[in-house]
């Protein structure tokens, strides 16, 4: 774990440095400018104070060519600052697609992470160095906050929806992780580390599972368990490659299947139909937890173009969930 002081935490991933030299370049033009306005104020009341009672002020021309230049300069930083945030922002929010994917679950008051093997942490993150990580968010209670200081990252997770971020760590070490929203009594208590390891161990780490507790695994044998293919790939639309796909809703309305269509699509089945089928698929709201969940939608998600689902212990690409 980092110790010590530093003036700022250390940079241990690639986007570090991008926002440090964001924050910076705001410090230096908020310093410079309120240094400027302060000397300007002490400057004019020595200058311009009144010496004599008998003193009579003067009337100050206009100076248009001062004015204009408060109004350029001003606004053409500010447009630096839109620009330029706004490009780090649209980075920040689109994980590359070889990125590794981990699903977060907080709850009062704990992280629960699970990776890809099946292998679950809590208030601890393994992850191997060099490689995109995106992760999967959502909160079991209240609204939490995913936050890692050396990595640059925050992102407030909420129930009843998926939030994601993603970084590339660029450092092998261990790092703080903190709940930065107020989340009740706990909250202080609701910190953990984040390992950052050679990919070599993290292979092992990771390696330590059997297969059939993957998400993918798991959330074929919910799929099976809850009779889900009774009606997909036969009365309904079959999930195979789905995932990513736009579907046309009852409504007329064109909506991207997301991992947030998805879990909508499982709890409340009803909340959008898709054109030509009728509403007929039971919610399951109440009868899956969160990781439940989780599993169902990365088994849709492996689903590639088989057009039934594989038996529960085969953890390979096939069919369709409720």
């Amino acid at each position: 774990m980092n110790n010590g002081f530093h003036l700022v935490p250390p940079r241990a991933s690639t986007m570090a440095y991008h926002i440090d030299s964001l924050v910076l370049f705001l410090l230096c033009v908020t310093a410079f400018f309120t240094i400027l306005i302060f000397t300007l104020i002490i400057v004019f009341v020595v200058k311009y104070r009144r010496k004599h009672p008998s003193d009579i002020g003067k009337n100050i021309g206009d100076h248009h060519w001062l004015e204009w230049t408060w109004i350029i300069i001003p606004s053409l930083i500010e447009v630096v600052m839109f620009v330029w945030g706004a490009a780090l922002y649209i980075r920040m929010s689109r994980p590359p697609a070889n990125a590794l994917e981990i699903q977060v679950i907080g709850k009062q008051w704990m992280w629960k992470i699970q990776h890809p093997s099946g292998r679950k942490e809590i208030d601890e993150l393994h992850v191997p160095v060099g490689r995109p990580i995106k992760l999967v968010m959502t909160s079991q209670d209240v609204i939490h906050s995913f936050f890692i200081p050396d990595f640059r990252i925050k992102q407030d997770v909420v129930p009843g929806r998926y939030s994601t971020e993603w970084f590339t760590p660029t450092q092998i070490g261990q790092y703080h992780l903190f709940c930065s929203e107020y989340c009740g009594t706990g909250h202080a208590s609701m910190a953990g580390r984040v390992v950052v390891m050679s990919p070599g161990d993290y292979a092992k780490w990771e390696a330590d599972v059997p297969l059939d507790q993957s998400p993918e695994a798991s959330g074929a044998k919910l799929f099976l368990q809850y009779g889900c293919m009774t009606c997909h790939g036969q009365q309904a639309p079959s999930l195979a490659g789905i995932y990513g796909r736009q579907q046309t809703m009852s409504t007329g309305e064109v909506v991207t299947v997301d991992d947030n269509y998805l879990r909508e699509s499982i709890l409340n089945s009803r909340a959008k139909i898709v054109a030509g089928y009728p509403p007929v698929m039971p919610g399951y709201q109440g009868q899956l937890s969160e990781e439940q969940v989780m599993d169902l939608i990365s088994y849709i998600k492996s689903l590639k173009g088989a057009a039934t689902p594989p038996a529960p212990n085969l953890p390979q690409n096939g069919g369709s969930p409720p």
